[in-house]
C-alpha cells in the first residue's frame, strides 16, 4: 500500500512538471498573461497546504503540493512583468478579501476551520483569472489547469491520511480547475461564432 501511495504520487509531480511546460512557453512567448494577484495568493496557500499536510502525515500525496508551490511563486512574479496589468476593482477587493482570509486562517488554532478558510481564500483568488479568462479565454494555458486538475486528483488517491484536513483543499483545486478549463473553452467556442450584422 505504501508503495502504491508513493509511486501516484511521483506520477502526481510528473504530471504537475509536465503541465507547467507550456504554461511557461505561453508566457514567455506572450500568449498567456497569468493573472499576477491570482497566483500571488496561490503560492501562498498552497505552501501552507502543502505544511498541513506534512504535519498531518499527508504522506507521497503532499509532494505535489509542495512542488506546486514553488512554481506558483515563479509563476506569480513572472505574471508581475509578463502577466495582464488589467487590474479592475473586483480583482483589488478579492486580494484583500484573500488577505482577510489569511488573516483570519494565522488566529485559529482549529485545522478544520483552517482549512476552510485556506480554500475559501483560494476560491476567492481564483475570481480575478476566472474574469479574465471570461473575457480574454485566448489568453490561458487551458492544458495547464486541465493537467492541475488531474495531478490533484491523483494525488487524492496518494494521501497517507484521508483526514479532512488533507483532503478537502486538494478536492476544491480538482473542482475549480475543472470548472475553469470549461468555462475558457465554452467561451472560445462562443468567439469564434460570426456576429451577426443588422440588414440594410
Amino acid at each position: 500500500m505504501l508503495e502504491y501511495k508513493i509511486v501516484l504520487g511521483v506520477i502526481a509531480t510528473i504530471i504537475a512538471f509536465v503541465s507547467y511546460i507550456p504554461y511557461f512557453h505561453d508566457i514567455f512567448n506572450g500568449k498567456t498573461k497569468p493573472h499576477a494577484f491570482s497566483w500571488f495568493v496561490w503560492a501562498i496557500l498552497t505552501a501552507i497546504a502543502f505544511v498541513a499536510q506534512v504535519v498531518k502525515n499527508g504522506g507521497a500525496g503532499a509532494w505535489v503540493t509542495g512542488f506546486s508551490a514553488l512554481v506558483c511563486l515563479i509563476i506569480s512574479i513572472l505574471a508581475f512583468v509578463k502577466g495582464t496589468r488589467d487590474f479592475p476593482l473586483v480583482d483589488w477587493l478579492c486580494l484583500i478579501a484573500s488577505f482577510a482570509a489569511m488573516g483570519l486562517w494565522a488566529y485559529t488554532n482549529d485545522p478544520t476551520l483552517s482549512i476552510i478558510l485556506i480554500t475559501i481564500t483560494d476560491t476567492v483568488a481564483f475570481i480575478p483569472t476566472f474574469r479574465k479568462g471570461y473575457h480574454k479565454p485566448h489568453e490561458e494555458t487551458i492544458t495547464t489547469f486541465g493537467l492541475a486538475s488531474l495531478k490533484w486528483l491523483i494525488a487524492l488517491f496518494a494521501l497517507d491520511s484521508l483526514a479532512f484536513v488533507n483532503w478537502f483543499y486538494t478536492g476544491s483545486l480538482i473542482l475549480a480547475n475543472g470548472i475553469f478549463v470549461i468555462m475558457v473553452l465554452v467561451r472560445r467556442k462562443q468567439l469564434k461564432k460570426p456576429q451577426r450584422t443588422n440588414p440594410v
